[in-house]
């Protein structure tokens, strides 16, 4: 290091801290590096992306296909051909649990991505044009959160008949209505914003203003929001599954596998046991990765 430098390194440590450079950063920025300290959202980001890359390639992860059997390994424990066992029909379990992540994760996203949908519109609607138009969907709301919403889908799946697309619908009709109340109150805050009078001064409709300027806003929210629901849907699928609602065979789910395997809990108790390890670390992890995020999004915690 030159003279020159060292004396200006000096004059720089003598400068007050208002002359000091300051470094400006995106309220996203900072949201990722305080995510990316935390250690246990790392994990479980890690983890959920492994699950979706499972998911996503299946076919070239699983050992087997999830409708093989093989006849002369009837419920059979562990072995080096099969590595978890396989179940009463021969089927590798390993492998019906791998093909039953995409059921999994595939119900949480779409059926979330609906209810975001759905709640984001109404909510937003209600939140910005206030006086009828909120009463209305208010009562709506109210009306929708008035059922226990397991036992909504359960009526639905009833109705509509089985399968993944009715629960993909069933799911996510039923999980609107709180996040059309988080996003509605936003909005109410948000709306009385400068800059949302300075688009309405510049001729901008109230559609408009709603789409470009206010749900843009409401982002961090609706990221937090996803991904803490995303684990009670796949919940939800589980129960509609065990009780016969959900995913038919030989289409495999874990919740499924897991009603299935209640009658071979003294024969084999692994093929309750793994299928229930993977839907409860999965539901952690979202779980666990929706409370940092949560954390991270928070502006109160921008300089910490």
């Amino acid at each position: 290091m030159g003279n020159t430098e060292i004396e200006n390194a000096k004059i720089e440590k003598r400068l007050p801290a208002s002359e000091n450079p300051v470094k400006f950063t995106s309220f996203y920025h900072d949201a990722v590096r305080r995510l990316r300290r935390d250690k246990i959202a790392t994990v479980c980001f890690v983890f959920i992306v492994f699950m979706a890359l499972t998911a996503l390639f299946a076919p070239l992860i699983a050992p087997y296909d999830q409708s093989y059997q093989d006849i002369e390994a009837v419920m059979s424990r562990p072995t080096p051909k099969h590595w978890l066992g396989t179940d009463e029909f021969g089927r590798d379990i390993l492998s019906r649990i791998v093909y039953g992540a995409r059921v999994s994760l595939a119900v949480g996203i779409v059926a979330e991505a609906i209810a975001i949908t759905i709640g984001v519109v109404l909510g937003a609607l209600a939140g910005f044009y206030g006086g009828k138009t909120d009463a209305v969907i208010s009562r709506v709301i109210e009306m929708f959160a008035a059922f226990p919403q397991i036992l909504f889908a359960i009526v639905i799946m009833f109705v509509f008949g089985t399968g993944v697309i009715n629960v993909f619908f069933a799911i996510g009709f039923v999980g609107w209505t709180s996040v059309a109340r988080v996003i509605r109150a936003q909005v109410i805050q948000l709306k009385e914003n400068e800059y949302v009078e300075a688009a309405r001064a510049s001729g901008g409709s109230n559609l408009a203003i709603v789409a470009r300027h206010l749900i843009p806003n409401c982002l961090s929210t609706i990221i937090v929001i996803a991904t803490m629901e995303i684990p009670a849907d796949i919940m939800y699928e589980a129960s509609l599954s065990f009780l016969g609602l959900g995913v038919q065979p030989p289409q495999s789910s874990w919740g499924e596998m897991i009603s299935v395997a209640r009658r071979h809990l003294r024969s084999n108790p692994g093929y309750s046991i793994y299928p229930g390890i993977a839907l409860v670390l999965t539901v952690l992890a979202f779980n666990l990765l929706g409370d940092a995020l949560r954390d991270a999004l928070d502006p109160k915690l921008k300089n910490l």
